[in-house]
């Protein structure tokens, strides 16, 4: 921007709770960024534009929308800077965005970093234990969202299978489970099996742009948009929507998942 000067800076909270990584913000060319112990970054927003998806996993595990582009009801496990949450709150204002976040120091920084929406009837941040808060669902949200680092790996108690299915019996008849991995971990292939079993196979895999992160969602019922040419004008239409690639998420999907000429399988 004219007149604004840029560059880095990096600002380290320290977390209270010992058990906790410590938080720290950084911003360079006007992207703020959340970092949780280590240098890697979890979640970044655009100041210009803070609900934009600046990181491609993000905007894979939107993805989900092919499926289900008017939710009414989506339950988040994980925090991070709010980017899912941002989204939601500019695309999909009629849906009801409840937040678990185990760690108060992430929540704290959200909110004064990271330009969260004003909490209320459409959108609240408990700080809870995921594992434990997906408990309180049954049969009565439709999208679960699960982004569940501690700033080096994947939460262990995010991928087990009775978490699994305390997410299944959370969801609606037509509910969708998306999770973020990272596909270079030596456990990956042990969380998708588990998953796999737990929603009887109705399970995909949607690469991020980006080398590595993986949204892998999972059905509650066998979905019934599945032939490419649908999806296809599915995604022509939501690109319009959301400003988002549906368009190469599909083609990502053909590249990642079991299908024929006609349709993906699932």
């Amino acid at each position: 921007m004219a007149g604004k000067a840029q560059h880095p800076f990096r600002r380290r909270v320290r977390n209270s709770i010992d058990a906790q990584p410590e938080v720290e913000v950084s911003e360079v060319d006007n992207i703020r960024s959340l970092h949780l112990g280590s240098a890697t970054v979890q979640s970044s927003m655009d100041l210009d534009d803070p609900a934009d998806l600046v990181l491609s996993y993000t905007r894979a595990m939107m993805g989900f929308l092919l499926w289900n582009d008017d939710p009414r009801h989506i339950v988040q496990v994980g925090l991070g800077g709010g980017s899912l949450t941002r989204f939601i709150d500019e695309y999909l204002p009629d849906a009801v965005n409840v937040v678990a976040e185990i760690n108060p120091q992430v929540i704290s920084v959200a909110r004064a970093f990271f330009q969260l929406p004003e909490e209320g009837d459409f959108f609240e941040v408990t700080e809870a234990d995921g594992a434990d808060y997906i408990k309180m669902f049954r049969e009565s949200t439709e999208v679960i969202m699960v982004d569940g680092f501690d700033g080096f790996q994947i939460v262990d108690a995010l991928t087990t299978e009775e978490f699994f299915e305390d997410c299944k019996r959370a969801l609606s008849s037509k509910g969708i489970f998306v999770t973020n991995w990272w596909s270079g971990d030596q456990r990956y292939h042990s969380f998708l099996e588990r998953l796999l079993a737990v929603f009887e196979g109705c399970v995909i895999e949607l690469p991020a742009a980006t080398h590595g992160n993986m949204a892998v969602m999972a059905f509650k019922q066998p979905p019934s948009l599945t032939s490419w040419d649908k999806l296809a004008a599915k995604a022509d239409e939501l690109e319009g929507r959301f400003g988002l690639e549906f368009g190469e998420f599909v083609r990502r999907l053909k590249e990642a998942n079991l299908h024929s000429n006609n349709r993906l399988l699932i």
